[in-house]
């Protein structure tokens, strides 16, 4: 009996910080397509720069602290975003074949980049881009241990989530994304820049993935890759599909239903270790067949 406790116990907590850590990484790509109807493919090259710009603030550069370092690479990924999505998604972004080329496209070529920097960081002496912990430490919640570093990033991942909703709900800026998510011709007609709004939207949308990025390799591996873009991606799909494309509750939703599977699958099940990567795209199909919309996609549009 106790040790059944114990494991729901676990499953509670594990798959609580895994749900919001998961709902974080997705919320970028759901916000994107919410409101400029991209299916953005390049989401997770944005996740990848997040990171190597951290270690290039705090580490290779200017030797800042985390924080100002998260900031300063967040804010960095958000204009590198901005500038690339007016220079290739922009001039297609009405063919939805184009935009689904380009964004790969371009998620292949900051993969390149990234590998022609990681090796000259080599050359200057730097073996690996190692993201180190903001915090070390374990705790013991309700006899779960737990690191420190995963429960801030569950922490940061809810502060990001409510801080994106109470700037859509109550500023300027946040209603005109609404407003434009819902009807862009009627938007426009009210004097909305639907252009400016949409650079705005993925430079936000690329600094919350570079947020995502930090927290989630510092929690995890502590260790940046070129290719570490391919999983957060697919991870970033798979949710919105669950919860609906443009839905921003249902990323948090989705992301918690996959955070829990997850966690049920690799300590209930034999060998469960092995099949835990398949369940998001398990649950993503299931999804498809049985509600195709997902469980808040009822309009191609900005929910809450």
């Amino acid at each position: 009996m106790i040790k059944l406790i114990e494991l729901i116990e676990t499953i509670l907590l594990y798959g609580a910080i895994s749900g919001a850590i998961y709902a974080l990484l997705a919320l970028g790509f759901t916000l994107i397509y919410g409101i400029c109807g991209v299916v953005n493919l390049s989401h997770g090259a944005f996740f990848m720069l997040g990171a190597y710009a951290f270690f290039s603030f705090s580490v290779v550069f200017f030797q800042l602290p985390p924080i100002p370092a998260l900031i300063l690479a967040a804010i960095f990924v958000g204009i590198v975003s901005g500038i690339t999505y007016r220079l290739t998604v922009h001039p297609v972004l009405e063919d939805e074949v184009a935009v689904l080329v380009v964004t790969v496209g371009l998620a292949l070529i900051f993969q390149q980049l990234t590998l022609l920097y990681e090796d000259w960081l080599r050359k200057q002496g730097f073996i690996s881009v190692t993201i180190p912990s903001f915090v070390q430490g374990t705790i013991n919640i309700l006899g779960v241990t737990e690191r420190y570093s995963r429960l801030l990033a569950f922490a940061a991942s809810l502060g990001l989530f409510i801080s994106l909703w109470v700037f859509i709900s109550i500023t300027k800026i946040g209603k005109a994304m609404k407003a434009v998510s819902q009807d862009r011709e009627a938007a426009m007609l009210m004097g909305i820049n639907t252009e400016r709004l949409y650079i705005l939207t993925m430079a936000l949308s690329a600094s919350l993935a570079a947020l995502a990025g930090v927290f989630i390799a510092a929690s995890t591996t502590g260790v940046a890759t070129p290719y570490m873009w391919l999983s957060p991606l697919a991870m970033s799909f798979a949710i919105v599909i669950l919860g609906g494309l443009g839905s921003i509750k249902g990323t948090f939703i989705g992301g918690f239903i996959i955070g829990y599977a997850e966690n049920i699958v690799a300590l209930l099940v034999p060998q469960g270790g092995v099949f835990v990567l398949a369940v998001p795209f398990m649950i993503m199909v299931l999804v498809l067949f049985l509600r195709p919309k997902g469980l808040f996609g009822k309009r191609v549009e900005l929910e809450e």
